[in-house]
C-alpha cells in the first residue's frame, strides 16, 4: 500500500514539475485599413537646399508629391497616386530652365622637368 501510495505521490510530482506550455496569443489582426499623412519641406538659403514631401494613404491607395531643387537652377516635382492594381504612377514635372557656367577653358601648364641626380644608398659592412 506504502508503494502504491509513493508511486502516486511521485506522479503526481513529476507531472507538476513538468514545466507548462507558453501561452500564444493569435496572430493579431488588422481590421482597419492604414490611414496616414505627412509633409515636410527644407528651404535653407545658405546651403542651397530646398525639398520638400507630402502624401496621404488612405486603404490602398496612397497620393503625394515631392520636389526638390536640382543642380542646375531647375525645380524637379514629382506627383504620384499608388493604388493595388495600377502600383506607382507618377508625373513628373520641371519649373525653370537649366543655367549652366559658362565653359572657360583652362590653360595646363606641366611643371618643369628637373632631373634627379642619382644616389647610391649607404652600404655598411
Amino acid at each position: 500500500m506504502i508503494a502504491k501510495a509513493t508511486l502516486a505521490l511521485a506522479l503526481v510530482a513529476v507531472s507538476l514539475a513538468a514545466p507548462s506550455q507558453p501561452g500564444y496569443a493569435p496572430a493579431p489582426t488588422y481590421e482597419e485599413p492604414a490611414k496616414y499623412d505627412f509633409n515636410y519641406a527644407v528651404k535653407d538659403d545658405y546651403s542651397g537646399n530646398d525639398f520638400g514631401h507630402n502624401e496621404a494613404r488612405e486603404g490602398y491607395n496612397t497620393e503625394g508629391s515631392y520636389y526638390v531643387a536640382l543642380p542646375d537652377g531647375r525645380l524637379q516635382k514629382v506627383t504620384y497616386t499608388v493604388n493595388g492594381d495600377s502600383g506607382y504612377v507618377a508625373e513628373v514635372t520641371y519649373e525653370g530652365e537649366a543655367q549652366y557656367p559658362k565653359y572657360e577653358p583652362k590653360s595646363y601648364e606641366p611643371a618643369p622637368y628637373k632631373p634627379a641626380p642619382y644616389k647610391p644608398a649607404p652600404t655598411y659592412a
